[in-house]
């Protein structure tokens, strides 16, 4: 799937403030390095189905191990983290054939740097140890081929000799002789590979950590398929970042492959194009959605119009961004792929009269394609009307009622063209219209 830094930020996927971001809601990360790789599989989306399903079946095993607590806390942040500074960090020769002699006089005339080799053998023993028993664990689960491969590599590498002598290791009650020896071993033979396991590691804690997110928070699996057709189904759909939010039904087709949606400010509507446009990138990464169900075609291309700005350097106002940001989608749709277009509050930067005008030649545009499914939400309820005669596209809208001058918001998507016009009274309400008037 091809998608954008706009589409990212609009999203929220990441966000300069973390806490309001996607990858946040997702991140039960233990070490540095999970942390990092969930954010590049967060930033990279799957190019094909088969990729899309073997991922489901890694995160569906990672679940399994998680509800069995199953996973060895010996690997820790720490652990790792000592063994990387390891080999940055000097230390003074020492025997390269340790007995008992030479090795406790190397203890004793190398106080500090045998402490040092001591403690990061202690935790090479941690380290290996659990590798050893993920892959115990994993090598009795039918493996998808991702996890079956980076099993077998783990499994190789720990296979040495010396390994395994460590991982059968007492590390309290190690003699300064062994100290030496494994401390040579890790520091001379053993660079490479012990690298290659922590980028392994780092792999696996970061679809733990998807795996606990999704069983947290009881999301499903989308059903997604190569489809000539693009296609959306869903039902009980809700935003994850909300933390009482209302669920959505949805459904567009090439048939039905355009949604017209209107509603007062503060209804709902950017919520629900964002919930759309975040369900249908997670399906992409293979991740599951927060929906009760959801079907999908594979989407070639996500792109968003949300949040675009003005650009003060370039001399750009709002409204030319706007109209370049469409021109841009326009010409990346017309290669015949499967898109999702997602459209909030179209031309806000120009006149009523002006907006009126682009909008419908815009929408009046985009329905006609039939390759690409889109959600657009306006604030010009007037053109709905105008857009009744086209059988393809479907009519939806947040209602607002206000009882005692106070606004109620349903956040429930029904059918029709919303005639709400709520901004005075919302200006009044915040006591604008007050403070204006005593001046």
């Amino acid at each position: 799937m091809q998608v954008d830094k706009t589409t990212l930020a609009d999203l929220s996927i990441f966000h300069s403030e973390e806490e309001q971001s996607v990858f946040h809601h997702l991140n039960h990360t233990q070490t540095n390095g999970g942390r990092e790789y969930l954010r590049y599989l967060l930033g990279n989306p799957l190019h094909s189905v088969e990729e899309i399903l073997d991922t489901q079946q890694t995160i569906r095993q990672f679940i399994t191990i998680a509800e069995a607590d199953q996973w060895p806390i010996t690997v820790s942040n720490g652990t790792i983290m000592v063994m990387e500074r390891f080999y940055e960090t000097q230390v003074n020769n020492f025997p390269t054939h340790p007995n008992t002699v030479n090795s406790l006089f190397y203890k004793l005339l190398n106080g500090p740097d045998y402490s040092l080799l001591r403690y990061t053998v202690e935790h090479a023993i941690d380290f290996t140890r659990g590798l050893q028993r993920i892959v115990e664990i994993l090598q009795e689960q039918t493996l998808s081929k991702q996890l079956a491969a980076w099993t077998a590599r783990m499994a190789m590498l720990l296979i040495k000799p010396v390994v395994q002598e460590m991982i059968l290791e007492d590390k309290k009650n190690l003699a300064p002789e062994q100290v030496l020896k494994y401390g040579g071993f890790i520091r001379f033979h053993f660079k490479n590979q012990c690298f290659e396991l922590i980028d392994i590691y780092s792999r696996l804690d970061a679809y733990l950590s998807i795996a606990i997110a999704t069983k947290k928070n009881d999301y499903s699996f989308p059903e997604i398929k190569s489809s000539s057709e693009p296609y959306i189904k869903a039902r009980g759909l809700h935003h994850m970042l909300l933390e009482t939010p209302v669920s959505y039904d949805i459904e567009l087709s090439v048939d039905k492959n355009f949604l017209f949606l209107t509603g007062a400010n503060m209804a709902g509507k950017s919520t629900f194009i964002k919930a759309v446009g975040v369900s249908v990138y997670l399906a992409h990464l293979g991740m599951g959605v927060p929906a009760k169900e959801m079907q999908l075609s594979f989407f070639d291309g996500l792109l968003s119009n949300i949040q675009v700005v003005d650009n003060i350097i370039k001399g750009e106002s709002f409204f030319f961004n706007e109209v370049q940001r469409i021109k841009s989608t326009i010409e990346k749709i017309s290669d015949g792929k499967n898109w999702l277009i997602l459209i909030d509050e179209l031309f806000k930067g120009t006149n009523q009269q002006d907006a009126v005008k682009c909008s419908t030649t815009v929408i009046e545009g985009l329905r006609k394609m039939k390759n690409a499914l889109f959600v657009l939400s306006t604030h010009l309820y007037e053109i709905g009307d105008d857009l009744r005669k086209y059988n393809n596209i479907q009519f939806h809208y947040f209602e607002t009622s206000v009882k005692d001058d106070q606004l109620l918001f349903s956040y429930q998507l029904k059918e029709g063209i919303s005639n709400d016009r709520l901004g005075y009274l919302i200006l009044r309400k915040e006591g604008v219209v007050d403070l204006l008037e005593k001046l």
